[in-house]
């Protein structure tokens, strides 16, 4: 009797201190797990909300075809109490090889995080697969899959080989997309920093620069698929932004001649003393750390290969063999690298005035990254401005302004023409940063530029997160296109610019109820947004149906023309 007391007495206790929770405020396990299973192109999505409240077993979730179960490749969970668990939010596919009608069963189980757990739950679906001749009637209409799960399918079925060699020539044709064209003038300008340059060291810091960026998008890839959340767009911070533009004024200060970065002197002496070559193992340094980070800060954007590589390390968890084709992919964006940067070294000018010509030249050019990089977070007639002064600034010292003796040298007449055409644009571009002009080379965009971003306005419906697009889908009456976007994303600038200015996607546009998911800040709604469909940043745009159903297969990953981007839209326009 004593110990029923006691018991009783103890669970008041508790109860009383909230250490344990009342049956009353258990969440059922109705509302605890809220499965999904849709049939898309031949493959099975399933898709587990799961309560805040609650985990969900690893071990406990099997998923059985006709009575057959399944080998499952799971995402990644985390330990909780020794056990292998996930929270919020399962998303896992199964490819399906099979036509006609098909019995899923999907078992689970889980527990509260009060200490409650329930019962192991079995939900029932039923699908009916087209047979082969009827899927082939309509594949010249619609596409299997978007081309990222084509690039993730690639990687399932192809050989090492194969995969290795595909993904070097991925990486060959993005390298002079706006993600990855900054970087030459980077590495060039660090090889006309470096003293004693020849085609052999230029060579070496070209192969260390592409090593180091290759590397960054390896590791920022495999954590990216695994984890879900992309590294590259953590680091879009306006903080990071401003100390990467700084190195960029510091090494064009550095070319300009105000100072000289390197080791002490001291030091340069004892490394010397030991090997003729070791003296260039300090530059070898800070050429490595400039191309990782220049991978993780200067260029994040997402294209449809590395996003391939993200979704098949998501789903299978295979690292190895997507970090394989991450760091091949790397290697053929660097190709163009490695060219320039031996070109630089074998046609570098000897020391003298032609040598500290070119050091400025590129001096200047750092600069231009540097107002590139600030054009992320500040306003675009703040970075016009200081592209007007800059280019204003390269004239005077080109002696724009100054009379030229006729005795002079013709360089010095070329140098003066060059100056001429800078004043003029510069005073062109602060004339437009004035006016509301957003490009450079556009500095008379402002007349165009007002009805345009009119039209923007009103084609595009600003949302930022998940739960606003659920409300839309519910009530929309017109198909539902979100673009994904974010202000330092280079190739959501050619989209904008190039794109969605065209007035027959306009036009197009028109018959869509088209959102806009900005990423910018990325905001924890932002990134609850990508994580529930699987996106590792932007450029993305996707598509749905009436019923608020996504059609996977229309997906866009990276950068699409005008005619490439009104096929798809009449392709959506089709499936509804």
């Amino acid at each position: 009797m004593r110990i029923v007391v006691f018991v009783a007495l103890l669970l008041h206790t508790l109860f009383g201190f909230g250490f344990v929770t009342e049956p009353s405020q258990i969440v059922p396990v109705e509302k605890a797990y809220k499965p999904q299973v849709s049939l898309n192109n031949n493959r099975l999505d399933v898709n587990i909300s799961i309560d805040k409240s609650a985990y969900l077993y690893k071990k406990y979730i099997k998923l059985k075809i006709n009575n057959q179960e399944v080998k499952l490749h799971l995402p990644p969970a985390f330990k909780e109490h020794g056990e292998e668990v996930y929270e919020k939010q399962l998303n896992f596919s199964v490819p399906l090889k099979m036509s006609g009608k098909i019995d899923v069963d999907l078992e689970y189980q889980g527990c509260n995080k009060a200490g409650v757990c329930y019962p192991p739950q079995q939900k029932h679906f039923t699908f009916t697969i087209e047979e082969p001749q009827a899927a082939s009637a309509k594949k010249s209409q619609t596409p299997k899959l978007s081309e990222a799960d084509s690039i993730a399918s690639t990687l399932q079925k192809g050989s090492l080989g194969v995969i290795l060699a595909t993904f070097f020539g991925f990486g060959v044709l993005l390298a002079l997309t706006p993600c990855v064209f900054p970087m030459i003038p980077i590495l060039s300008s660090l090889i006309v920093g470096a003293k004693n340059m020849n085609t052999k060291k230029a060579f070496l810091y070209s192969v260390v620069y592409v090593l180091a960026m290759s590397i960054a998008y390896t590791g920022a890839g495999v954590l990216a698929g695994i984890f879900g959340a992309n590294l590259q767009s953590a680091l879009q911070n306006p903080l990071i932004i401003i100390l990467f533009a700084l190195i960029f004024v510091v090494l064009a200060l550095s070319m300009f001649g105000f100072y000289e970065i390197g080791l002490p002197a001291s030091w340069q002496t004892k490394i010397a003393q030991k090997s003729d070559e070791a003296g260039s193992k300090g530059g070898l340094i800070g050429v490595a750390i400039m191309g990782f980070l220049s991978a993780l800060i200067v260029g994040p954007c997402v294209a449809p290969p590395l996003a391939g590589a993200l979704i098949y390390i998501g789903q299978t968890g295979d690292a190895i063999l997507g970090g394989l084709a991450l760091f091949a992919m790397s290697l053929g964006m660097g190709l163009p690298l490695l060219l320039v940067g031996v070109g630089a070294g074998k046609f570098m000018p000897k020391p003298g005035g032609w040598m500290e010509a070119v050091s400025k030249v590129f001096g200047v050019i750092m600069l231009g990254l540097a107002i590139w990089m600030l054009e992320r977070i500040l306003p675009p007639a703040v970075t016009m401005f200081l592209w007007g002064v800059l280019f204003i600034g390269s004239a005077v010292y080109l002696r724009a302004l100054e009379q030229i003796p006729e005795e002079a040298h013709w360089f010095v007449y070329f140098k003066k023409s060059v100056g001429i055409v800078l004043l003029i644009y510069g005073v062109f571009v602060l004339y437009g940063s004035l006016k509301g002009a957003t490009n450079v080379l556009k500095p008379f965009g402002f007349i165009e530029q007002s009805v345009t971003n009119q039209i923007q306005k009103s084609i595009f419906e600003p949302i930022s997160s998940l739960d606003e697009l659920k409300k839309i889908l519910a009530t929309a009456k017109k198909p539902v296109m979100v673009d994904v976007t974010a202000k330092w994303c280079a190739s959501c600038k050619e989209l904008e610019e190039n794109t969605f200015s065209d007035p027959r996607v306009r036009q197009k546009l028109g018959e869509f109820r088209a959102l806009r998911l900005d990423m910018t800040k990325n905001t924890p709604q932002a990134k609850e947004f990508l994580r529930h469909f699987g996106l590792f940043g932007p450029p993305a745009i996707i598509f749905f149906d009436r019923s608020g159903k996504e059609i996977k297969n229309l997906r866009i990953i990276g950068y699409k023309d005008p005619n490439e981007f009104l096929e798809i839209l009449n392709k959506a326009q089709r499936m509804q």
